[in-house]
């Protein structure tokens, strides 16, 4: 974070679902915008629709993503996750079977468990959203795309009123000396 800030970047996204370090990245970072796929995916769902599920590789992942729906606050828009049974490396391996996975869970999920969005639930699910959006007719989140759509959204913002994440509580920047 602080390498990315001395050479001059405006923006940071961290490129997992799971959204690690994204707080302690704000905290350490003096100007520069610092984003998400999970936070980003989830808020732009809870906008989109009254619930949302999300699309995960393995059921292992879950209970941190349920902390983070906690930890975001949106735990009333959350319909359900719903896992693939594959693993980061796999996403693309063999892209038919991907899909084939994703289409019955994304169907469960819209059928059973009353979604309205769907979250694809790993960054490496990334190219997917189109297809599986066209065919099921309610908005599918790339938690990529997402992301990047926040970061540019916020640097927009914070260019244009100067408005930034507050160092009163949350993010409060430690002083150099304790980093």
């Amino acid at each position: 974070m602080q390498r990315a800030e001395k050479d001059g970047f405006d923006a940071v996204i961290i490129s997992c679902f799971d959204d690690p370090f994204l707080y302690l990245s704000r905290e350490i970072s003096q100007k520069i915008v610092v984003t998400a796929p999970g936070e980003a995916s989830m808020h732009l769902a809870a906008m989109l629709g009254n619930q949302f599920s999300v699309i995960v590789g393995r059921d292992k992942w879950i209970p941190q993503m349920k902390e983070n729906v906690h930890r975001y606050g949106l735990e009333s828009k959350l319909a359900s996750f719903r896992s693939l049974g594959m693993g980061v490396l796999e996403f693309h391996q063999d892209e038919e079977e991907t899909v084939r996975r994703m289409k019955r869970e994304i169907r469960s999920a819209i059928e059973t468990d009353r979604a309205e969005v769907i979250i694809l639930g790993c960054s490496m699910q990334f190219g997917f959203y189109e297809e599986l959006q066209e065919e099921f007719q309610v908005p599918v989140i790339d938690s990529m795309v997402a992301s990047l759509k926040h970061t540019e959204y916020l640097l927009q913002v914070r260019e244009q009123t100067g408005w930034c994440f507050s160092r009163r509580g949350l993010y409060e920047r430690p002083p150099e000396q304790e980093m």
